[in-house]
């Protein structure tokens, strides 16, 4: 009843809203048949890849049956209507508003559908994008009618209020015309519905002429990879960063008021004492140097494309324009963008992506070295060093009662992994920018985009599931640095190296204290050893007395 309602309300029907509720199919497979497929006893074998030739191919598998269901649902019964493009004209889902080429691209690129569908970041990018280029494409002569129109229904998509009408996947062409055009063709169809038109006919609204005016998909694209990385990095990386930041530092000053001494590690052997408080004063430092490399990637991401149109000349904008775009859009985010000085590079490169990309690269690289660490100093509980008291947050065996496995480290090094094999496949789309236009665009930026989300979902929940509640095993740490060899670094200065050495192999060899096979050795007396062997005295360099 909705959709006859809004197919027929003429200038009223806008006021149903967006169409942002699911639409209801006719399916031509019964619930049995569904169920059938769902139960086959050949579930556990990989589906095969290639595309059915038609719908009235049998899926074999349920992912088979999901992705014909998504990516043919235009066949699916009734309730279509007519678009058209140069190719002709082609059967849309009636209550979509996406049209002709947008449907091409889910018959042409059924690779992986829906589960690498354009993330959401993009979809909101290019509402601010086109929100903007109405702005300015008024002050050009665009008609201001439809340039409102335009700007409410790219707000609508900003505002991820029709996210259910991007259906495109990541792979598609390099340059993401698709995904543009995708943008274009919705704007178009809601603003069109907003002024009392009738949707698939490209009046008062064109999708090209109108949405996508002074543009190209090749300066659009990348504006919007820019606009989206700099939203991510600002609102959900580096909050994330720099609260982990702030935990680990509130447990160096916890460990350092208990002045907690134990027993440094290099080469995976015993080496000379440190406080806990100082080993954790590591990984605060090395996330705040992350933060500065984060940063450090964000003003080259400022610089947007738009204004350089097809190949860096700027045909068919007008001065001004580019400029304009920047401004637009600064104020609709609230934070800074500037127009590309060189537009030709904004085209054909996207170093911007591929360092920022290295920045999570790197800070992928220092969150694995603290999660590793932890993870093994936690490790245990009777067999292990033990000297941290990691949270129990589930049961960690299906076998063996009691078990609590180090389940956040093991998460967390694991995102990194991950992001670090991101950042491999963004340097090589990052090299592939022929001549006047890099065509790895939707590569680099899902990328980018899906490291920045792993690291921020990541580094929350180790904090609040770990780090929060770590706590020093102080028995275990003051044990295991009674038994220390390497105590006997202090005696350098009083009896040399040669002769530390000789008391060091001595005691592991007959298996005594330190002191006794410095008595045993005559390297010293029992009141010089006891002054000299301090771990307190260990921990830091020493005044010079000359």
């Amino acid at each position: 009843m909705l959709r006859s309602v809004r197919a027929t309300a003429g200038a009223g029907r806008n006021v149903l809203g967006p169409r942002t509720a699911p639409r209801v199919l006719t399916c031509k497979y019964s619930s049995t048949t569904i169920s059938s497929y769902v139960s086959a006893p050949s579930i556990s074998s990989y589906p095969s890849s290639k595309p059915s030739s038609s719908l009235s191919s049998k899926p074999k598998y349920p992912l088979q049956l999901q992705r014909n269901l998504h990516a043919t649902s235009v066949r699916m019964a009734a309730n279509t209507r007519t678009e058209s493009d140069a190719f002709g004209e082609i059967q849309v889902p009636a209550d979509k508003y996406w049209g002709a080429q947008t449907e091409r691209s889910l018959e042409n690129f059924r690779i992986n559908q829906p589960q690498d569908r354009m993330p959401p970041p993009i979809v909101r990018a290019f509402g601010i994008l086109k929100g903007a280029a109405a702005t300015v494409n008024m002050r050009f002569g665009l008609d201001e009618k439809i340039g409102k129109a335009i700007q409410q229904a790219a707000a609508e998509v900003a505002d991820l209020k029709l996210i259910d009408h991007f259906p495109l996947v990541v792979w598609q062409t390099g340059s993401g015309t698709q995904s543009n055009m995708n943008a274009n063709e919705v704007i178009s169809n809601r603003a069109i519905e907003i002024l009392g038109g009738t949707m698939g006919t490209k009046k008062p609204v064109h999708p090209n002429d109108h949405v996508n005016r002074s543009a190209s998909s090749n300066d659009t694209f990348p504006t919007v990879m820019h606009i989206a990385a700099v939203l991510e990095i600002e609102e959900s990386l580096l909050p994330s960063l720099k609260s982990l930041r702030d935990a680990l530092q509130k447990k160096v000053d916890d460990f350092e008021a208990k002045n907690i001494i134990k027993i440094g590690r290099t080469h995976l052997q015993d080496a000379t004492p440190l406080t806990l408080a100082q080993e954790f004063s590591g990984y605060v430092a090395q996330l705040d140097f992350g933060i500065k490399r984060v940063e450090s990637s964000l003003p080259d991401l400022r610089l947007l494309a738009q204004g350089g149109t097809a190949v860096g000349t700027g045909i068919n904008t007008f001065e001004g324009f580019a400029e304009g775009i920047a401004e637009e859009v600064s104020k609709m985010t609230g934070t800074e963008f500037k127009t590309a000085p060189n537009k030709f590079e904004a085209l054909a490169a996207h170093d911007a992506i591929v360092q920022a990309s290295g920045s999570l690269n790197t800070l992928a690289t220092s969150l694995t070295k603290i999660a590793q660490d932890i993870r093994y100093l936690g490790s245990g509980p009777r067999c292990g060093l033990g000297e941290l008291a990691l949270p129990e947050n589930e049961p960690g065996s299906s076998i063996m009662p009691g078990k609590v496995n180090p389940t956040q480290c093991e998460a967390l090094t694991m995102v990194c992994a991950q992001v670090m094999g991101n950042h491999v496949a963004t340097t090589i789309g990052g090299m592939n920018g022929q001549f006047e236009l890099n065509v790895y665009k939707p590569l680099v930026i899902r990328n980018l985009l899906h490291s920045i989300r792993l690291l921020s979902d990541g580094m929350r929940s180790f904090e609040k599931n770990l780090v929060v509640g770590l706590q020093a095993n102080e028995e275990k740490i003051a044990s295991i640095m009674r038994e220390s060899l390497m105590l006997v670094t202090c005696l350098n200065p009083k009896i040399g190296y040669d002769m530390a050495s000789k008391v060091a192999k001595n005691a592991h060899k007959k298996g005594l204290t330190l002191k006794d096979s410095a008595l045993e050795l005559d390297a010293l007396t029992s009141d010089e050893f006891d002054t000299l062997v301090k771990p307190e005295l260990m921990i830091g360099p020493k005044p010079y007395k000359g």
